[in-house]
């Protein structure tokens, strides 16, 4: 696994560790981020529960809300990290690898992080009860739906995640469909996905 990490203002890479950093922090505030206006007052509330300022397009970028390919930067991963009880994101992931709920499935094998694929690859996910769904990686950690089985999901859906993890739920804060954005979507929610796979590397 692909983990860099700098001291201070330096901009780090996406990775999984992240992503179960936003899942851990959505859950605390207990709340789904997937507005403008959620954004807004997500900032207020961690500055008056932290007393440190995160913006609201700072969170936007690292929620995905906007299309660019910002990268969270390390002061911000630790302010985060604070909020749900860590002394900062080092910390955090230490626990990850610690953790047992972790350190069989989420540091091993079966995930499959966005910094790891080609852009143009094809990717297929699968879970409980018999959903399949093929997935177009757009770059920038962005998919678009191609196939789907048996899934809410729609051929042309597109949605943004930073990683894929075998026996963990996949969360989206919101599907782009038909020039929309839906409601939060949860694949796996029970059992989380059982097929990950590259099927075409796109080269």
């Amino acid at each position: 696994m692909k983990i860099f990490l700098t001291k201070g203002n330096h901009k780090v890479k996406n990775t999984p560790e992240i992503e179960e950093l936003k899942l851990y922090v959505e859950r605390e505030y207990g709340r789904v981020l997937n507005t403008t206006t959620d954004f807004e007052e997500f900032s207020l509330y961690l500055k008056r529960k932290t007393g440190e300022h995160v913006s609201a397009s700072t969170l936007k970028r690292m929620w995905g809300y906007v299309g660019d390919s910002h990268k969270p930067r390390t002061l911000t991963l630790d302010i985060l990290s604070q909020y749900i009880g860590y002394a900062d994101f080092s910390a955090f992931t230490l626990w990850l690898k610690t953790s047992t709920r972790y350190n069989s499935s989420f540091f091993n094998a079966g995930q499959l992080s966005s910094t790891d694929i080609t852009e143009g690859a094809t990717v297929e996910i699968g879970w409980s009860p018999n959903r399949l769904v093929d997935l177009l990686y757009l770059g920038d950690s962005k998919y678009e739906v191609t196939a789907s089985t048996n899934s809410k999901l729609s051929i042309g859906d597109r949605f943004v995640t930073g990683c894929f993890i075998k026996g963990q739920p996949l969360y989206l804060p919101f599907i782009e469909r038909s020039d929309e954005r839906t409601a939060p979507f949860v694949a796996g929610r029970n059992g989380g996905l059982t097929i990950i796979k590259v099927i075409d590397d796109g080269k």
